[in-house]
């Protein structure tokens, strides 16, 4: 299963014999396939990206989520990989430093878009949203998580209305995110794009 290959990246070895389990599972799933990991990692061969995304082209009941930080990466092998419908792309934008990886998203060849902006730890008052499909936000979990303000979750709830962009807001997080929820102005966002 993707999930636990994609685990699997980020220290132990691939298991390219798990790469096919997609094509056996009858019902259509939603499968985030970095959980714990970057499939754009530098460690990561193009050779091997390429077969995951011909699984998930060939996989086309269900719907593949893949996030990276790595957008230069991402933007250098897009025209090199069989991108297909059920392929959304995310790239993760934590606050200003890092919002050129939007850019790279941009120039890929997803059809799906999204940003991830979690854990978000600054205020992003002018992103630009043109050709950006969907929109996550949620807070630093776990000890030691650093605290998000609501100003900043609303504006750019704002920002996406505006523009008429899904907005999710995932959690507030914190060092027990069960307690803090994920209402926001008293009402949960699910937004998902069509």
């Amino acid at each position: 299963m993707l999930e636990k290959i994609a685990e699997m990246l980020g220290g132990s070895p691939i298991v390219p014999e798990l790469l096919n389990e997609p094509l056996k599972w009858k019902k259509p799933r939603r499968i985030f396939v970095n959980s714990m990991s970057d499939l754009f990692h530098e460690q990561v061969k193009l050779s091997f990206i390429q077969k995951v995304f011909d699984v998930m082209k060939r996989a086309d009941r269900h719907q593949f989520q893949v996030l990276t930080k790595r957008s230069e990466r991402l933007l250098k092998f897009s025209p090199k990989l069989p991108w297909s419908a059920n392929v959304w792309m995310g790239v993760s934008v934590e606050d200003n430093r890092v919002t050129h990886r939007i850019d790279a998203l941009r120039q890929t060849g997803a059809q799906i878009k999204f940003l991830s902006l979690e854990p978000l730890l600054g205020a992003l008052p002018n992103l630009a949203l043109d050709g950006i499909d969907w929109v996550i936000v949620g807070g630093e979990s776990g000890p030691g998580a650093r605290e998000m303000k609501e100003k900043w979750v609303i504006d750019i709830r704002d920002q996406c209305a505006s523009t008429e962009v899904p907005f999710f807001f995932k959690q507030w997080g914190g060092k027990r995110k069960s307690k803090t929820g994920r209402d926001l102005d008293g009402q949960t966002y699910d937004e998902m794009p069509i």
